[in-house]
């Protein structure tokens, strides 16, 4: 799956995880990733116009498309990334894991964060090393430590909660229908953790509060709207009780 995307399509190549955590609405995320080139000054010998940066090379990474290091990021063309595709994501955040790889190696803990767009993963605490931030001419910067991701294809393994060892996944459905995770080793069923459900906004879907610019929930579920084959001028003829006896002239459309 090559990873060279331009703003149009760059909703496609943001992962299904990243969007659920952001509770952010797909135009939104559009709109933020954009780069423009050039804009026509609001004057009225010029015509609207704006011209985007069309097959950029986007590098997805640890930071989120709507971000402002993102756009940072992606101000100059990169290399192309060639990312393995993967059907069913299988590891969520709060799952545990085991660590193949560096220092770590063989230690397991919680996942933190998901890039799906990388297939990266990032272990709380684990994988990490010294950063050196904010250093100035007069000023040392201050040292921080980051975890770095790792890949979830090669270098992480779902650990089976039913003995804590390290096993492989494969998704199947219960006799009531629910598509769940099972341990390749074990045949015992992984639950998807608590923590996999939670958002930006809210820890527990059913403990959020409504604020006045939500949209209530009794109106979302309401079906205001239902499909008809006809125009919009039918539709308000019939809405005010008006009948049409004319026969319509003949159009043609090519």
């Amino acid at each position: 799956m090559r990873f060279t995307a331009s703003v149009a399509c760059i909703l496609k190549r943001v992962g299904k995880l990243t969007k659920e955590y952001s509770n952010l609405p797909d135009a939104y995320i559009k709109r933020a990733a954009e780069q423009v080139e050039y804009t026509a000054p609001k004057m009225i010998q010029y015509l609207p116009y704006q011209r985007k940066k069309k097959a950029r090379h986007f590098r997805f990474g640890a930071y989120r498309p709507w971000t402002q290091e993102f756009q940072q990021e992606n101000e100059r063309i990169r290399d192309e990334i060639f990312v393995e595709p993967i059907k069913n994501w299988s590891v969520f955040r709060g799952d545990r894991v085991e660590i193949h790889v560096g220092r770590d190696k063989g230690k397991q803990g919680i996942v933190a964060q998901i890039f799906e767009e990388r297939n990266w993963v990032i272990v709380g605490g684990m994988n990490w090393y010294y950063r050196r931030v904010g250093e100035t001419k007069g000023f040392a910067g201050t040292i921080i430590r980051q975890e770095i991701p790792l890949l979830v294809t090669t270098e992480v393994s779902l650990v089976d909660p039913s003995d804590d060892k390290p096993t492989t996944v494969v998704w199947r459905y219960t006799e009531d229908g629910e598509k769940v995770r099972v341990s390749k080793r074990t045949g015992r069923i992984i639950p998807i953790p608590a923590l996999a459900h939670e958002t930006y906004d809210y820890k527990v879907k059913s403990a959020y509060l409504e604020s006045d610019k939500d949209t209530k929930s009794d109106v979302v579920e309401k079906v205001t709207f239902q499909p008809e084959l006809k125009t919009f001028e039918m539709d308000i003829m019939d809405a005010m009780g008006i009948e049409e006896k004319r026969t319509p002239k003949k159009s043609y459309w090519y």
